[in-house]
Order: C-alpha cells, then sequence, then structure tokens
C-alpha cells in the first residue's frame, strides 16, 4: 500500500474544483517552501485493515486535524497549517506496524479510529524535513482489500466518489479522500461544517459508476483534480466531495 505526494492546487479556493498544474508549470504556489501533510495507516501482519474503511478513516483524520483547536487562531499548529494550504496541498500516506506504530504514535498527532482502521495525522512538515521517526517509514509494500464489497452509501451521508477509470494504490486513495474532503469543509458554511464536526465528521467512500461519475464531474461539487506527482496523469479528476448540504 503506498502513497506518494500527491499535490493539488493551493489553498485559495475555498469550494469548486481544485485545479492542480503538472510539475513543468510553475506558480507562485510553487516557489513558496513546500509542506506536506503526514498520515500514517497501521497495518499489522495479521490483522491489515479494509480498505474502504483505511480511505474513510484517512478522510476523517485529515478533517480532524484541521478542526483542532491546535490548528485554528493562534494554536500550537496553526502556522503549520496556514503554511501547508498556502503551497499546494500535499498529503503523503506512510505504513506502520508493532513498535513503528508506537513510536508514531508518541509523536504529537491525532489518531482516528475506523472500523478496521487506525490512522494518525501530524501537523504539516517541510517537504524535505520529515521527523526521523516519520520518515524512515514505507510508502510502499502493502495493498488493501475489501473482504466484503462496501454497502451503498446512504445518501444523507457525505460521500467521496472516486473516479472509476483510475487505478490507485491505497495509500494514493486515501490520500485523495483526504483531498475531497478538505474540499468539502472548506466549501461548507459555517453552521453546516461545525454540525458536520458535531457528527463525527461521518462519510462514506466509494467508487462511483462511470454514468454517475460523468453527472458528478458536470455538477459543480468540490472536484480534485491530481497533480500528476505519483502514479496517474496530471491534471486526473480524482475525487468528487458529495456533501449532502453542497448538492443544488
Amino acid at each position: 500500500m503506498s502513497s506518494d505526494q500527491t499535490p493539488t492546487a493551493s489553498a485559495g479556493s475555498p469550494q469548486g474544483s481544485q485545479d492542480s498544474t503538472s510539475r513543468s508549470e510553475r506558480t507562485a504556489p510553487d516557489e513558496a517552501p513546500q509542506f506536506v501533510l503526514p498520515l500514517v495507516v497501521r497495518i499489522e501482519r495479521a490483522a491489515p485493515p479494509a480498505r474502504t474503511d483505511a480511505l474513510e478513516t484517512a478522510a476523517r483524520a485529515v478533517l480532524a486535524i484541521l478542526s483542532d483547536e491546535r490548528s485554528l487562531g493562534e494554536g500550537e499548529w496553526a502556522q503549520a497549517i496556514r503554511d501547508w494550504q498556502d503551497t499546494r496541498i500535499r498529503k503523503v500516506v506512510r505504513r506502520a506496524r508493532g513498535a513503528e506504530w508506537r513510536r508514531a504514535e508518541a509523536l504529537p498527532g491525532i489518531t482516528v479510529m475506523g472500523k478496521s482502521a487506525e490512522v494518525r495525522v501530524f501537523p504539516p512538515v517541510p517537504l524535505d524535513s520529515w521527523p526521523k521517526d516519520l520518515a524512515r517509514l514505507q510508502v510502499s509494500g502493502t495493498d488493501l482489500d475489501d473482504p466484503e464489497p462496501p454497502m451503498e452509501a446512504d445518501p444523507a451521508t457525505p460521500v467521496l466518489w472516486l473516479n472509476p477509470g483510475l487505478e490507485m494504490s491505497a495509500g494514493k486513495a486515501m490520500a485523495q479522500a483526504g483531498h475531497g474532503a478538505q474540499l468539502a469543509r472548506w466549501a461548507l458554511p459555517d453552521e453546516e461544517r461545525a454540525s458536520w464536526r458535531d457528527a463525527g465528521f461521518t462519510l462514506a467512500v466509494r467508487t462511483a459508476d462511470p454514468p454517475h461519475w460523468r453527472e458528478l464531474t458536470a455538477s459543480g461539487l468540490p472536484l480534485v483534480r491530481d497533480a500528476g506527482y505519483t502514479e496517474i496523469a496530471p491534471g486526473s479528476c480524482t475525487v468528487v466531495a458529495d456533501h449532502p448540504a453542497l448538492r443544488d
């Protein structure tokens, strides 16, 4: 399961499509110091998490750190969050087990639990200056599967829809789901954002069927476009964030 840096655009647009540029097109966000949001998923050999649960847990982890009081105002993580959001929104997912996971848990961050998944998210760090206990963790090496097909999502539940035409590793998909959740949060009015937080950021991650995907990408809902640093082509649409409060 792997995810390399998956940049989307800078945090300038609070809603709608979040476009990205290819590596050959330098813009202002590229020239600023680059930061990354680290996420670590716990994958023990004997009991790996289900893929969909890992994606959903990663998305909720991103929402959790963005909403944490330490990330707001003058909180201890707030400047790091601002620095990160002023450049390209990069997330990197690494995996840990055993002692690796225990060392990761000892670092400042937030652990979010799913049904079978545990994901810890950390304050953004400079792209080239990771804490050593995170830098040594592997990005690649394990694939995740769903033992059973995910149930159909409740229409009242926010859904992060994945592009059915793209093949992504679990880590890449976890980062993309995090992007989608972040865009949905940006687009929501304050009252709806608070209601989502109070509900524990309930959400689902599902793969759309092709006709539905075409409708989603034309709907005006928040849309993630990948910059193409890893796995998929630049400009690929990866996720549509379908929150009930954002539907027409």
